[in-house]
């Protein structure tokens, strides 16, 4: 299994794969749950990350579970979505953006892989956090398809589960935040460490506080979700069968020698 999708808030169905079947991973960080499926006759792997119901918050998921599950499980490129606040006038509603770059604003987590011991401590490079090969894929397909999606943007991570103030948007947009969301950190910093190609379609579904006209509420980024859900899926869909089977980008040598053993 070669690729795997990360589904986010309003993802939470493998609808692009059949013959699935769902694998329960053991890790040294606890169990990692996922469909596995076939597309034009390839092996996906598709993880729900706040669980199919949606009853994992944010800063409850398990991030190290998941991506060292992957890792076990041989993947190479993972295709993750997120739903999005937007910060940026240019980013409105329904607009996808391949993002480029992150800010962190989490408390909480746990960040790395590298804790010394047996993992050691390594100190990784984040010059391109997310993996250019995937970004250009997606960017290509999306015009292709004729669909709206931004080559690059910032995206600001924040603990949540709440929404952030007007005052921290502001904050967000005057450090270059483009998007704000609450889960691609530590997701994306554990993907690098382990030498993932790791790229993130986010979805926006509203401007943040105080850009918004209206308060913020979870039914308005579902419903956004909803209605772009089949832009989003066709994205993915069209994408997967340009993937090389070999990588042409620097993303397996970031990080550490880590050994990931089934």
């Amino acid at each position: 299994m070669r690729i795997a999708i990360i589904g986010g808030s309003g993802v939470y169905d493998p609808g692009i794969l059949s013959n699935i079947r769902e694998e329960r991973v053991e890790t040294p960080y606890g169990t990692a749950v996922l469909k596995v499926g076939t597309y034009q006759g390839e092996e996906i792997g598709f993880m729900p990350r706040h669980g199919e119901k949606h009853t994992v918050p944010p800063h409850r998921v398990n991030y190290r579970a998941n991506i060292w599950a992957l890792k076990m499980l041989q993947v190479e490129r993972v295709l993750a979505t997120a739903a999005v606040g937007s910060t940026n006038p240019d980013y409105r509603p329904g607009d996808f953006v391949i993002v480029n770059d992150f800010l962190d604003f989490t408390k909480t987590r746990t960040y790395t892989f590298f804790e010394g011991g047996e993992t050691g401590v390594v100190h990784t490079d984040f010059t391109t956090p997310y993996c250019p090969e995937l970004r250009r894929l997606l960017v290509e397909t999306a015009a292709a398809l004729g669909i709206k999606a931004h080559d690059g943007g910032v995206y600001a991570c924040t603990e949540g589960p709440r929404f952030e103030t007007p005052a921290e948007i502001r904050m967000i947009r005057q450090l270059g935040g483009d998007l704000v969301g609450m889960t691609n950190v530590p997701e994306v910093i554990l993907a690098h460490e382990v030498g993932l190609c790791y790229g993130l379609i986010a979805m926006v579904t509203n401007m943040a506080a105080g850009i918004s006209a209206t308060p913020l509420s979870h039914a308005e980024v579902l419903e956004i979700m909803d209605q772009n859900g089949k832009n989003l899926r066709e994205l993915i869909m069209q994408t997967i069968p340009r993937i090389p089977r070999e990588r042409n980008c620097r993303c397996s040598l970031t990080g550490g020698k880590i050994e990931v053993h089934d």
